[in-house]
C-alpha cells in the first residue's frame, strides 16, 4: 500500500509540473513570437509622409543617442527597435556623423542604410558665370543663408590674405573675383566658407601663366579681370571671346573708348536705375575713356584665357546679331552696315 501510494504521489506531482513547464515554455515561445512581431512592426515606417526632415547626427553619437534623436524627430516608432537592428546587423561602428534628409515613410533598415553609407544631405549653392556681386548675394539668400551673414561674408577684408586677391586694389569689393561654380552646402555651412571656396577656384584659374600673359598684354592682373568681365558679358560663345578680347585690347592700346554697352548697363544697375547706354556713370565706357573702375561681373576660364591669349586679328568693332552670330569689322562704316543688317531687334532695345 505504501509503495503504491508513493508512485501515485509522484505521478500526481509530475503531471502539474509538466503542465506548468509546458505553460512556461508556451509563454516563453509566445513572448518571443510577440517580441519578434513587435520588433518587425517597429522596423516599419512610422507613416506614409514623404516630407523630408533634416536630422543632424553629431560626431561621436552612440546608437542610443541617434535612436533618441530619430524618435524625437518622429522618424522611428521605438528607440529599442533601432538599437536592436544596429546590434543584430553589427552596424554600430558604421554609423556616420553628418546631416541627413530623412522621411517618416522610410523604415529603420532604410534609415540605417543612409546613416551607414554616409549619404549626407547636401544642397548646391551655384554661382553662375557672368553674375554680378548683387546677384550672387541674392542667390546665397535664396539658398537659405541669413542676410546679415551673407553681407558680412561678402566683406573683402575677411579674405585679405587670400592669394586670389593679392592684386585687388585696396577698397575694391569682391566683384569679379568669385569664380562661378557649384558648391556643397551642409546644414552648418557658413556663407564665408563658400565664398572662400569660390576664391580658391579663382586662384586655380589665375595661374602664373595667366598672370604673366596679362602683364604681356600691358595689363595688371586686376585690369585683366576687368576686361575679362566685359568679355564675359558681351559674348556667350567661347570661340568668339578671343576676338572680342582682341577688339577691346586694341582699342585700349590706341586710346579708343571701349564703347561697351554692358559696362553702361552695369553702372545704371548698381545705381538702381534702368539699364541704359545713355546713363552717365564712371562705368559707361561709351562716355568715359579707359577701363571701367572695376569688373562688372564674375568671369569664367574662357574669358580669362581670351584676355590672356587674344586672337591675332586686328578688328576694332563687333556686334552681336539677332541670329546669335557675332560680326566683326575693321571700320566704323562696316560696323554700322553689319549692325543695320544683323542687329535689328537686339540693337533697338
Amino acid at each position: 500500500m505504501t509503495k503504491y501510494s508513493v508512485k501515485n504521489n509522484r505521478g500526481a506531482i509530475a503531471k502539474p509540473m509538466l503542465i506548468i513547464l509546458s505553460l512556461v515554455i508556451a509563454l516563453l515561445i509566445g513572448t518571443v513570437v510577440y517580441i519578434r512581431y513587435q520588433y518587425n512592426q517597429n522596423l516599419k515606417p512610422i507613416s506614409a509622409s514623404q516630407k523630408s526632415q533634416l536630422v543632424n547626427i553629431e560626431l561621436g553619437s552612440t546608437a542610443s543617442e541617434i535612436a533618441a534623436t530619430l524618435k524625437q524627430s518622429g522618424l522611428i516608432r521605438e528607440t529599442w527597435a533601432f538599437e536592436w537592428y544596429i546590434r543584430n546587423h553589427n552596424l554600430r561602428d558604421k554609423l556616420q556623423a553628418g546631416s541627413y534628409y530623412l522621411r517618416p515613410s522610410q523604415s529603420i533598415p532604410e534609415i540605417t542604410n543612409i546613416l551607414t553609407q554616409g549619404k549626407v544631405a547636401t544642397d548646391l549653392v551655384t554661382i553662375l558665370p557672368g553674375q554680378r556681386l548683387d546677384q550672387i548675394r541674392q542667390s546665397f539668400i535664396k539658398s537659405g543663408f541669413d542676410t546679415d551673414e551673407v553681407d558680412a561674408a561678402l566683406k573683402p577684408e575677411l579674405y585679405k590674405d587670400h592669394p586670389a586677391l593679392v592684386d585687388k586694389p585696396a577698397g575694391a569689393s569682391l566683384e569679379g573675383y568669385l569664380y562661378p561654380e557649384s558648391f556643397q552646402k551642409h546644414v552648418d555651412t557658413k556663407p564665408s566658407t563658400i565664398i572662400k571656396a569660390s576664391l580658391d577656384e579663382m586662384q586655380k584659374h589665375l595661374t602664373p601663366q595667366i598672370r604673366a600673359s596679362f602683364v604681356k598684354q600691358g595689363l595688371t592682373v586686376h585690369q585683366g579681370i576687368i576686361v575679362a568681365s566685359v568679355v564675359e558679358q558681351e559674348v556667350g560663345k567661347t570661340e568668339d571671346r578671343p576676338k572680342v578680347a582682341q577688339v577691346f585690347l586694341t582699342r585700349l592700346s590706341r586710346s579708343i573708348q571701349l564703347g561697351s554697352d554692358v559696362t553702361a548697363f552695369y553702372g545704371a544697375i548698381i545705381d538702381g536705375k534702368k539699364p541704359s547706354v545713355a546713363y552717365d556713370s564712371p562705368y559707361n565706357t561709351r562716355i568715359h575713356a579707359g577701363f571701367p573702375p572695376g569688373p562688372i561681373s564674375n568671369v569664367s576660364a574662357s574669358s580669362l584665357n581670351a584676355v590672356a591669349n587674344p586672337a591675332s586679328t586686328d578688328f576694332l568693332y563687333f556686334v552681336a546679331g539677332d541670329d546669335g552670330i557675332t560680326y566683326f569689322s575693321h571700320t566704323l562704316a562696316e560696323h554700322e552696315a553689319l549692325t543695320r543688317e544683323h542687329c535689328k531687334e537686339l540693337c533697338s532695345e
